[in-house]
């Protein structure tokens, strides 16, 4: 290749993919004035599947100042979920006390990915579509640069202080290059889903909620409203079942229709419609990272782990990722937390994050009392996916009683399973009786939820108090750092970074702090 068509720069963090997680890193990193470049390597918009978003991401979007645009894009507004399981039917409303907001949006992703990449861009970040990152430069096992090629032709190499996975399945690092990624034994399951219009609306739900009816022998419904006037109607099921359908079937559209066949409550609400969309199938195998982040490097969203659909937790998942990893950048880049104190933050917050999801989607699975035994089987947690978990430091503060894990080694997944069939007070025994994504998630902004010695600092506040008047700051951008905290429950006070100069800082990043816009 001419050397003229070769470039080489510096930027102080590359994200590799522009989806929710590598946008919300993006974001909020720039915000905080540091030198942020973002390679994609589609062009936006671009579908994606993942529609149903969780009240817990809006104090999220708060930080990245970018509540106001999803707001006024006409996304549905999700103030709820209706749950028609096992033989029950019940209805859940996000206006419970100690949920983060009351309501979430239900999102075509194309455009809701769309505007979050718009955003970054507006907020400084240099970002690049239809680039793809093809390899990281690991000498010595520390991430320095990556190799790059763009649609058009152009290769490059962008050194950098800190590189960010957004990179989704596709793993640049987790699956291509380090090949850390593990799959699970439970949730290897297939997704086949079309939209739908011209459908009737399930009065017992709560507003744009969105319906989740499992079926009597294999599998379960997703029914997601859009503002484009369809209905996302998903089905899963294990592999097996689903090949095994498929051979007798004859075709996925067969198989999909026959399932419907088994949902009337479903059924009821597709009665006057008609399917306006080709089937899409995907294997949803959960799988997740041996380490979520190295010496340079870190892995965010779907790049770092994977699970299922059930609970809507993927966009979560992604954009808490990447909130975390822009504090111990963020953090780093200023001097003020070492590197290895920053990821043992990091990768403290993010799998406790994650197994705690993990242990709620199989509860929920485990109640399904369909007659086929092989689904439920194929949804439980294998003795080779419980390796490695460490529940009780995961579920202090999160679950009572969990001191009696420390020294579970066998059963913990089986007393935890017992645990969250408990309902919380105030809450009916239906379903998982009030521990949901909101009550597992709190963001870590306390010295309560304190990981690895570390909690969030959200500056500024959203209110200042000036005299005696109290006013809403607007316009000023978010830092989110890191702050030195003790968790009380481990009786033990946390390591405390020394003190970093401006010269030490520069020395580790090659150069100095920059300071906020």
């Amino acid at each position: 290749m001419p050397e003229q068509n070769r470039t080489e720069n510096h930027t102080q963090v590359l994200i590799a993919g522009g989806g929710p997680a590598g946008t919300t890193a993006a974001t909020l990193l720039a915000r905080q004035g540091f030198e942020v470049a973002l390679m994609e390597r589609d062009r936006f918009p671009r579908y994606h599947i993942g529609e149903s978003l969780l009240p817990s991401l809006l104090p999220i979007l708060d930080l990245m100042d970018a509540r106001h645009a999803v707001e006024r894009h006409g996304f549905v507004r999700k103030t709820g979920a209706f749950y028609g399981w096992s033989g029950q039917e019940w209805s859940l409303g996000f206006d419970e006390p100690g949920r983060p907001a009351t309501y979430s949006f239900q999102v075509i992703r194309a455009q809701f990915d769309h505007l979050l990449l718009r955003h970054a861009r507006e907020q400084g970040v240099d970002v690049r579509e239809e680039t793809s990152v093809k390899e990281v430069a690991l000498p010595a096992g520390r991430a320095t640069a990556a190799a790059w090629v763009a649609r058009d032709g152009r290769r490059g190499e962008t050194a950098f202080d800190h590189f960010v996975d957004a990179s989704g399945r596709a793993g640049i690092l987790s699956a291509r290059q380090l090949r850390t990624r593990t799959f699970h034994d439970a949730f290897r399951n297939v997704a086949t889903w079309g939209y739908w219009r011209g459908t009737d609306r399930l009065e017992q739900a709560p507003e744009g909620a969105i319906g989740v009816f499992s079926l009597p022998e294999h599998g379960w419904f997703w029914a997601i409203p859009l503002h484009d006037g369809t209905l996302s109607v998903g089905l899963v099921t294990d592999k097996r079942s689903f090949q095994r359908a498929k051979e007798r079937l004859k075709t996925i559209d067969a198989v999909y229709h026959a399932a419907l066949g088994d949902c009337p409550l479903l059924g009821r609400m597709l009665a006057r419609g008609r399917l306006a969309s080709p089937l899409k199938v995907e294997s949803d195998y959960s799988y997740v990272s041996r380490e979520f982040c190295g010496d340079g490097y870190y892995l965010v969203g779907d790049a770092a782990c994977f699970l299922d659909p059930l609970l809507s937790t993927g966009v979560h998942l992604g954009m808490y990722s990447g909130l975390l990893c822009a504090a111990a950048i963020g953090s780093v880049l200023r001097g003020e937390v070492d590197e290895a104190a920053a990821q043992r933050f990091y990768r403290t917050a993010y799998r406790h994050a994650y197994e705690r999801l993990l242990i709620l989607v199989s509860a929920f699975y485990r109640i399904h009392d369909g007659r086929d035994a092989y689904f439920r089987k194929a949804q439980s947690l294998s003795h080779r996916d419980q390796t490695g978990l460490r529940l009780h430091e995961s579920f202090l503060d999160i679950v009572t009683g969990v001191e009696d894990l420390r020294d579970v080694r066998e059963d913990a997944v089986d007393i935890l399973h017992e645990k969250l069939r408990q309902p919380l007070d105030g809450h009916p025994t239906r379903g998982l009786g009030g521990h949901g994504t909101s009550h597992m998630l709190p963001l870590p902004t306390t010295a309560q939820h304190a990981q690895a010695g570390f909690y969030l600092a959200l500056e500024p506040r959203p209110l200042r108090v000036i005299g005696r008047q109290s006013r809403r700051l607007r316009d000023a951008p978010a830092r989110v750092r890191l702050t030195a905290g003790r968790r009380s429950q481990l009786g033990t006070d946390p390591p405390r970074p020394d003190p970093i100069t401006e010269s030490e800082a520069r020395q580790r990043t090659g150069r100095s702090p920059r300071p906020d816009r």
